[in-house]
């Protein structure tokens, strides 16, 4: 029996309308005779979902009971003894109810596509097992109920339903995703427009990704060689050489001129080895290229312009990008060049581009690292066995061993020169040969014991002995240097890419820059030292290690970085070749110095001019805000204590009144003032201990009208570790804002919810909202939005608020409210240990 085939309708996000696709689907299906059934389809109370469903047969539901309850699942046996053409399942990520036939829905399709049954099914994809972690960190809420990405892979069609955020959240406004009373909390919450626009990137790049692996696979399998020009992809050619930036740079615009352009850099080396780029070189350009979004590669091949073609069309590359030749006039003897081979043998669907650049007709001249030093005791061991070794293989064939023969004799000498040159280089092997010749001259060539050569053979055969012993020589000597080299290269790679990381990372950790000198280059100390001025003392800015140097003039090696800063190293001299790196690392240094003084400077800066700007502030608050309290206060008493008028008891009333609310005023006001000084001047030490939020928000609601609030802080939420008091007073604080900007007859909503794990306060008032521009500035010091009048406060609530909600390590910030008005939403972290968990396995979105 053939095997059934998968459909699968992917969600870029729940309520876009997958389902209703589905069943579209199905009635088109049945339209053209097709035998189609709803094996399982949930509509979740969506009116127009729920019309799509009449016409077609539903498969009975299996009832499982479970704690209590009834729930109904897919009859997979009732589906299987229908045995329909095509089934419909929908939410394929949803788990089973215990007792089911299977723990996950997709196993169930499994099944029925097993039994040669087509499925068509609907998954979000937030519902991905891949995706797991990113769905998390960018919603707040982790996915329980996950497919395997495997199984949608395997899918025979996939077919995107998406949505843009906008028409999403107006669809979810007008009801059609979730009942109305849940509207407010989904935009708020999961339904905000940048999950939603992060999400679709997601359901995209995957698809896109899927496309591409199917259009390869399909070009594989039909040996299609030719480019199919889908997107721009531009191979750039890299030799090692300093013009690589440029054709990285050019390649990059020439991507960006069409939609999705994918830019792969790709250096090719022989598989000896022996025509090495420069490693530094490399790596300053495969950072380029990832930095610019492309990728870079590695290439071994023999033939250049042939591995290079082979690679472009391999990952079905549009373009080549390479530089014009660095080769000489004269060099073109030997050869067309890489250049003009590739764009001759390209063929008409690979466009090639020849950039010019500053290098053309330089010559290749690729830095060789030089110096590269085989130790003293290997030199000494290779004047031992070059000079010493043939005196001893002398005596030895003389006298303690038989003739063998000149040839055998020669090929003895000749393995003394090869050792020789393994351990001390080129020169030992060079005095090996020419004493070795000498000897085999004199005691096994006859005439033996003169210099004369009878036989013109032997002069031959001493002639070629010292050619190859010298050739010989001469390669065993450069392989061991290069080999040395190429550590050493690959050693100075590593400390660079170490630095380069740095930067890029923006770390500025001196001390633990300073022992990474120190443990490279195994010294016993390292101080950075640096003066305000020529005659200026050295002062230590940062050192590790016992004893550090006090001057540049104490230290066994010092590297000056500019005119008054140095890096101080004591225990040995280096050696030359080592001051490179040293001096990448003293530069470094000085940069992490600079930065953490201009880091300092700038903080200085900013609180000098916060210090300015409040003190302006206060002295405007006081010269008014301040006054017109007391000016009601002053008014009542005088009026009081005239004896011109006799005030009745309900005139005393109001004017004790008058004297209150002003009191009250002033006192509001002042207890704002103090707090924001506490918080500017770092004294506000919160208390953390395990609170409930529902002894907490009643308190705060004691400065505001009984009947303008109605609070929603449901009893089952986790213990959150705050200061009572400073959340209390930061809670407070919020309310009264909002009630104070609510409109007339609208009570302000205070509700409470859990997520992962944190908690989330929200005040949600119905006033005239604050445009996104200044969100972040109503919460600063004295700052009052919109034409709120005088005296209603001096603009400190909700800087005092956010300023106690971060003490106790919560945040504050505004959101919009759905149909109009301002939420502040104030989250705290649960207490250790008290991470709430939702009941029940489902997520808190369904599709």
């Amino acid at each position: 029996m053939a095997r059934g085939k998968l459909r699968i309708y992917l969600g870029a996000a729940p309520g876009v309308g997958k389902t209703y696709a589905m069943l579209s689907e199905a009635h088109r299906r049945i339209e053209r005779g097709t035998d189609c059934v709803v094996a399982f389809v949930e509509h979740h109370g969506r009116s127009r979902t729920e019309v799509m469903l009449n016409g077609l047969e539903q498969v009975p539901r299996k009832e499982l009971e479970y704690r209590g309850g009834t729930f109904t699942e897919m009859d997979v046996d009732a589906v299987l003894r229908r045995a329909p053409a095509v089934a419909l399942v929908d939410e394929l990520a949803h788990t089973n109810v215990p007792g089911s036939r299977n723990t996950k829905r997709w196993q169930d399709v499994q099944e029925l596509l097993a039994a040669g049954i087509d499925v068509i099914t609907t998954v979000n994809i937030q519902h991905l097992e891949s995706l797991g972690d990113v769905v998390d960190s960018i919603t707040g809420v982790r996915q329980r109920e996950t497919v395997p990405d495997e199984v949608v892979r395997r899918a025979d069609q996939i077919e995107l339903v998406d949505m843009s955020p906008e028409a999403l959240r107006r669809r979810m406004a007008h009801g059609n995703i979730y009942k109305p009373d849940k509207v407010d909390a989904a935009l708020s919450n999961y339904f905000r427009p940048g999950n939603l626009t992060a999400l679709r990137e997601l359901a995209l790049l995957w698809v896109a990704d899927r496309v591409d692996a199917y259009l390869t696979k399909y070009r594989s399998e039909h040996h299609v060689s030719a480019i199919w020009g889908s997107r721009e992809r531009i191979v750039v050619g890299l030799t090692g050489g300093p013009e690589g930036r440029t054709l990285i740079r050019r390649a990059a615009r020439l991507a960006e001129k069409g939609a999705g352009g994918e830019v792969l850099a790709v250096y090719i080396s022989r598989s000896d080895g022996l025509t090495a780029a420069s490693p530094k070189e490399l790596a300053v350009q495969r950072t380029l290229v990832e930095d610019l979004g492309g990728t870079f590669h590695h290439v071994v091949g023999d033939d250049i312009p042939a591995a290079l073609l082979d690679f472009a069309r391999g990952v079905n590359a549009t373009q080549i990008v390479l530089g014009v030749s660095r080769r000489r006039s004269w060099q073109y003897v030997f050869g067309p060049g890489v250049g003009a081979t590739v764009a001759r043998e390209s063929g008409p669907d690979l466009d090639v581009h020849l950039i010019t650049h500053a290098e053309a007709g330089k010559g290749r001249g690729l830095p060789v690292a030089r110096g590269a030093r085989l130790g003293r005791s290997r030199v000494v061991a290779g004047w031992l066995v070059g000079v010493l070794g043939p005196a001893l293989f002398t005596w030895l064939l003389t006298g303690a061993v038989p003739d063998v023969g000149l040839a055998n004799d020669m090929l003895l000498f000749l393995s003394l020169t090869v050792a020789a040159a393994m351990l001390g280089g080129l020169f030992p092997a060079l005095v090996s040969a020419v004493v070795g010749s000498t000897l085999l001259n004199w005691y096994f060539t006859p005439p033996v014991h003169t210099l004369t050569i009878a036989d013109p053979q032997n002069i031959v055969a001493i002639t070629v002995f010292v050619g190859v012993a010298v050739a010989v020589a001469s390669v065993v000597d450069l392989s061991a240097r290069r080999t040395h080299q190429a550590a050493r290269l690959r050693a100075e790679s590593e400390i660079l890419s170490f630095l380069a990381g740095n930067v890029l990372r923006g770390e500025t950790s001196l001390d633990a820059l300073l022992e990474r000198v120190r443990e490279t280059f195994g010294m016993e100390s390292v101080a950075l030292l640096e003066r305000e001025s020529d005659v200026a003392p050295w002062t230590c800015a940062g050192s590790v290690g016992p004893r550090p140097c006090a001057t540049p003039d104490e230290a066994d090696v010092d590297v000056p970085v500019g005119d008054h800063t140095a890096l101080a190293l004591s225990g040995r001299v280096l050696p030359a070749e080592d001051r490179r790196v040293l001096a990448a690392f003293a530069a470094q240094a000085a940069v992490v110095v600079d930065r953490r003084r201009l880091q300092q400077e700038a903080n200085q800066a900013k609180e000098l001019a916060e210090g300015n700007r409040i003190r302006t502030a206060l002295l405007a608050a006081v010269s008014h805000d301040l006054r017109t309290p007391l000016a009601g206060i002053k008014a009542a008493v005088t009026s009081l204590r005239s004896d011109d008028v006799e005030w009745s008891e309900e005139d005393q009333v109001v004017l004790l009144e008058a004297i209150e609310d002003g009191a009250d005023r002033l006192d509001h006001l002042v207890g704002n003032l103090l707090d924001m000084s506490r918080l500017q001047t770092g004294t506000v030490t919160p208390i953390i201990r395990e609170t409930d939020l529902d002894e907490v928000i009643p308190m705060a609601l004691g400065g505001v009208p009984e009947d303008s609030v109605d609070l929603d802080v449901p009893e089952s939420l986790p213990m959150v570790g705050v200061d009572r008091g400073l959340l209390e007073r930061s809670v407070a604080n919020i309310v009264e804002n909002a009630v104070k900007y609510s409109p007339p007859g609208e009570r302000v909503l205070v509700s409470a919810s859990a997520m992962a794990d944190r908690v989330e306060i929200r005040v949600v008032d119905r006033g005239p909202g604050v445009p996104d521009e200044v969100k972040d500035r109503i919460f600063e010091p004295f700052q009052r939005y919109g034409d709120a009048p005088r005296g209603d406060g001096v603009g400190l609530g909700l800087a005092v608020a956010r300023g106690f909600a971060e003490a106790i390590g919560g945040t504050l910030h505004a959101e919009d409210t759905p149909g109009g008005g301002l939420t502040m939403v104030l989250a705290v972290r649960t207490a250790p240990g008290r991470r709430w968990e939702r009941p029940g396995a489902s997520p808190v979105v369904t599709s």
